[in-house]
């Protein structure tokens, strides 16, 4: 007679009712397919990697530890139909994955900006996935993780921040070699502010005839670029 196995009681985070947040605000979506739409974010503290063109340096420390009820509740009382998770890296926290659940069930548009260096799978599928792939100029090229490419649906959307014609020349052929063409998700190029013009990005995608989407990061033309908060 085999042996009745023993239970076992799952494992759970002590964290994951909880994340640390920097701040919540109110602004209007400054990137992605959202652009320009009135979103509540909310940025959560710490990240993994150091990017060289990073504007939210800010975010690696401090914060404050709040219920995930409480953040439902802040975001909804900023009255925006949308809310952006950000940070720093966001889904370093295990209390990330219930915050977005809850924020879902309050009946919220809910976009998540996360690096290309961490495994998407376990975000929920209604989430709007803006996935950050780090080009050369980052130097954080080798953290990627490429299995997002293959599991991003078509409410996602894959970022190439350009710095250089070699980031350009580098996320054409990551484009090509792995046929991101023919995917669901949106194809998202934008420029380092202030180190590559727009006008250059731009004249490259028309040259090559690209067909990805050419954005603009609108909060940083609209309020000064280090403004907080925005």
């Amino acid at each position: 007679m085999p042996l009745a196995r023993p239970h076992i009681e799952p494992r759970r985070v002590p964290t994951a009712d909880s994340v640390v947040v920097k701040e919540i605000y109110l602004s209007v979506q400054g990137e992605s397919s959202h652009a320009g739409l009135l979103c509540s974010f909310v940025r959560l503290t710490g990240c993994h990697l150091r990017c060289s063109y990073c504007d939210s340096e800010f975010a690696f420390h401090g914060g404050t530890r709040m219920k995930i009820p409480d953040v439902v509740a802040q975001v909804k009382a900023l009255g925006a139909p949308r809310v952006e998770v950000t940070g720093g890296e966001p889904l370093l926290q295990p209390g990330v994955y219930p915050l977005m659940e809850e924020l879902l069930a309050a009946g919220l548009i809910v976009l998540l900006e996360t690096s290309g260096a961490i495994d998407v799978r376990l975000v929920p599928p209604a989430v709007h996935k803006i996935v950050d792939m780090k080009t050369p100029s980052s130097g954080e090229c080798d953290r990627n993780d490429y299995r997002n490419l293959t599991t991003m649906n078509a409410n996602d959307e894959l970022k190439f921040v350009i710095g250089s014609r070699e980031d350009y020349e580098w996320s054409k052929r990551l484009i090509a070699e792995h046929r991101l063409l023919e995917k669901p998700y949106e194809l998202l190029f934008s420029t380092v502010f202030g180190k590559l013009t727009t006008k250059a990005l731009a004249e490259w995608i028309i040259e090559d005839r690209l067909p990805v989407r050419f954005q603009l990061q609108m909060h940083k033309y609209t309020w000064d670029p280090n403004e907080r908060g925005v």
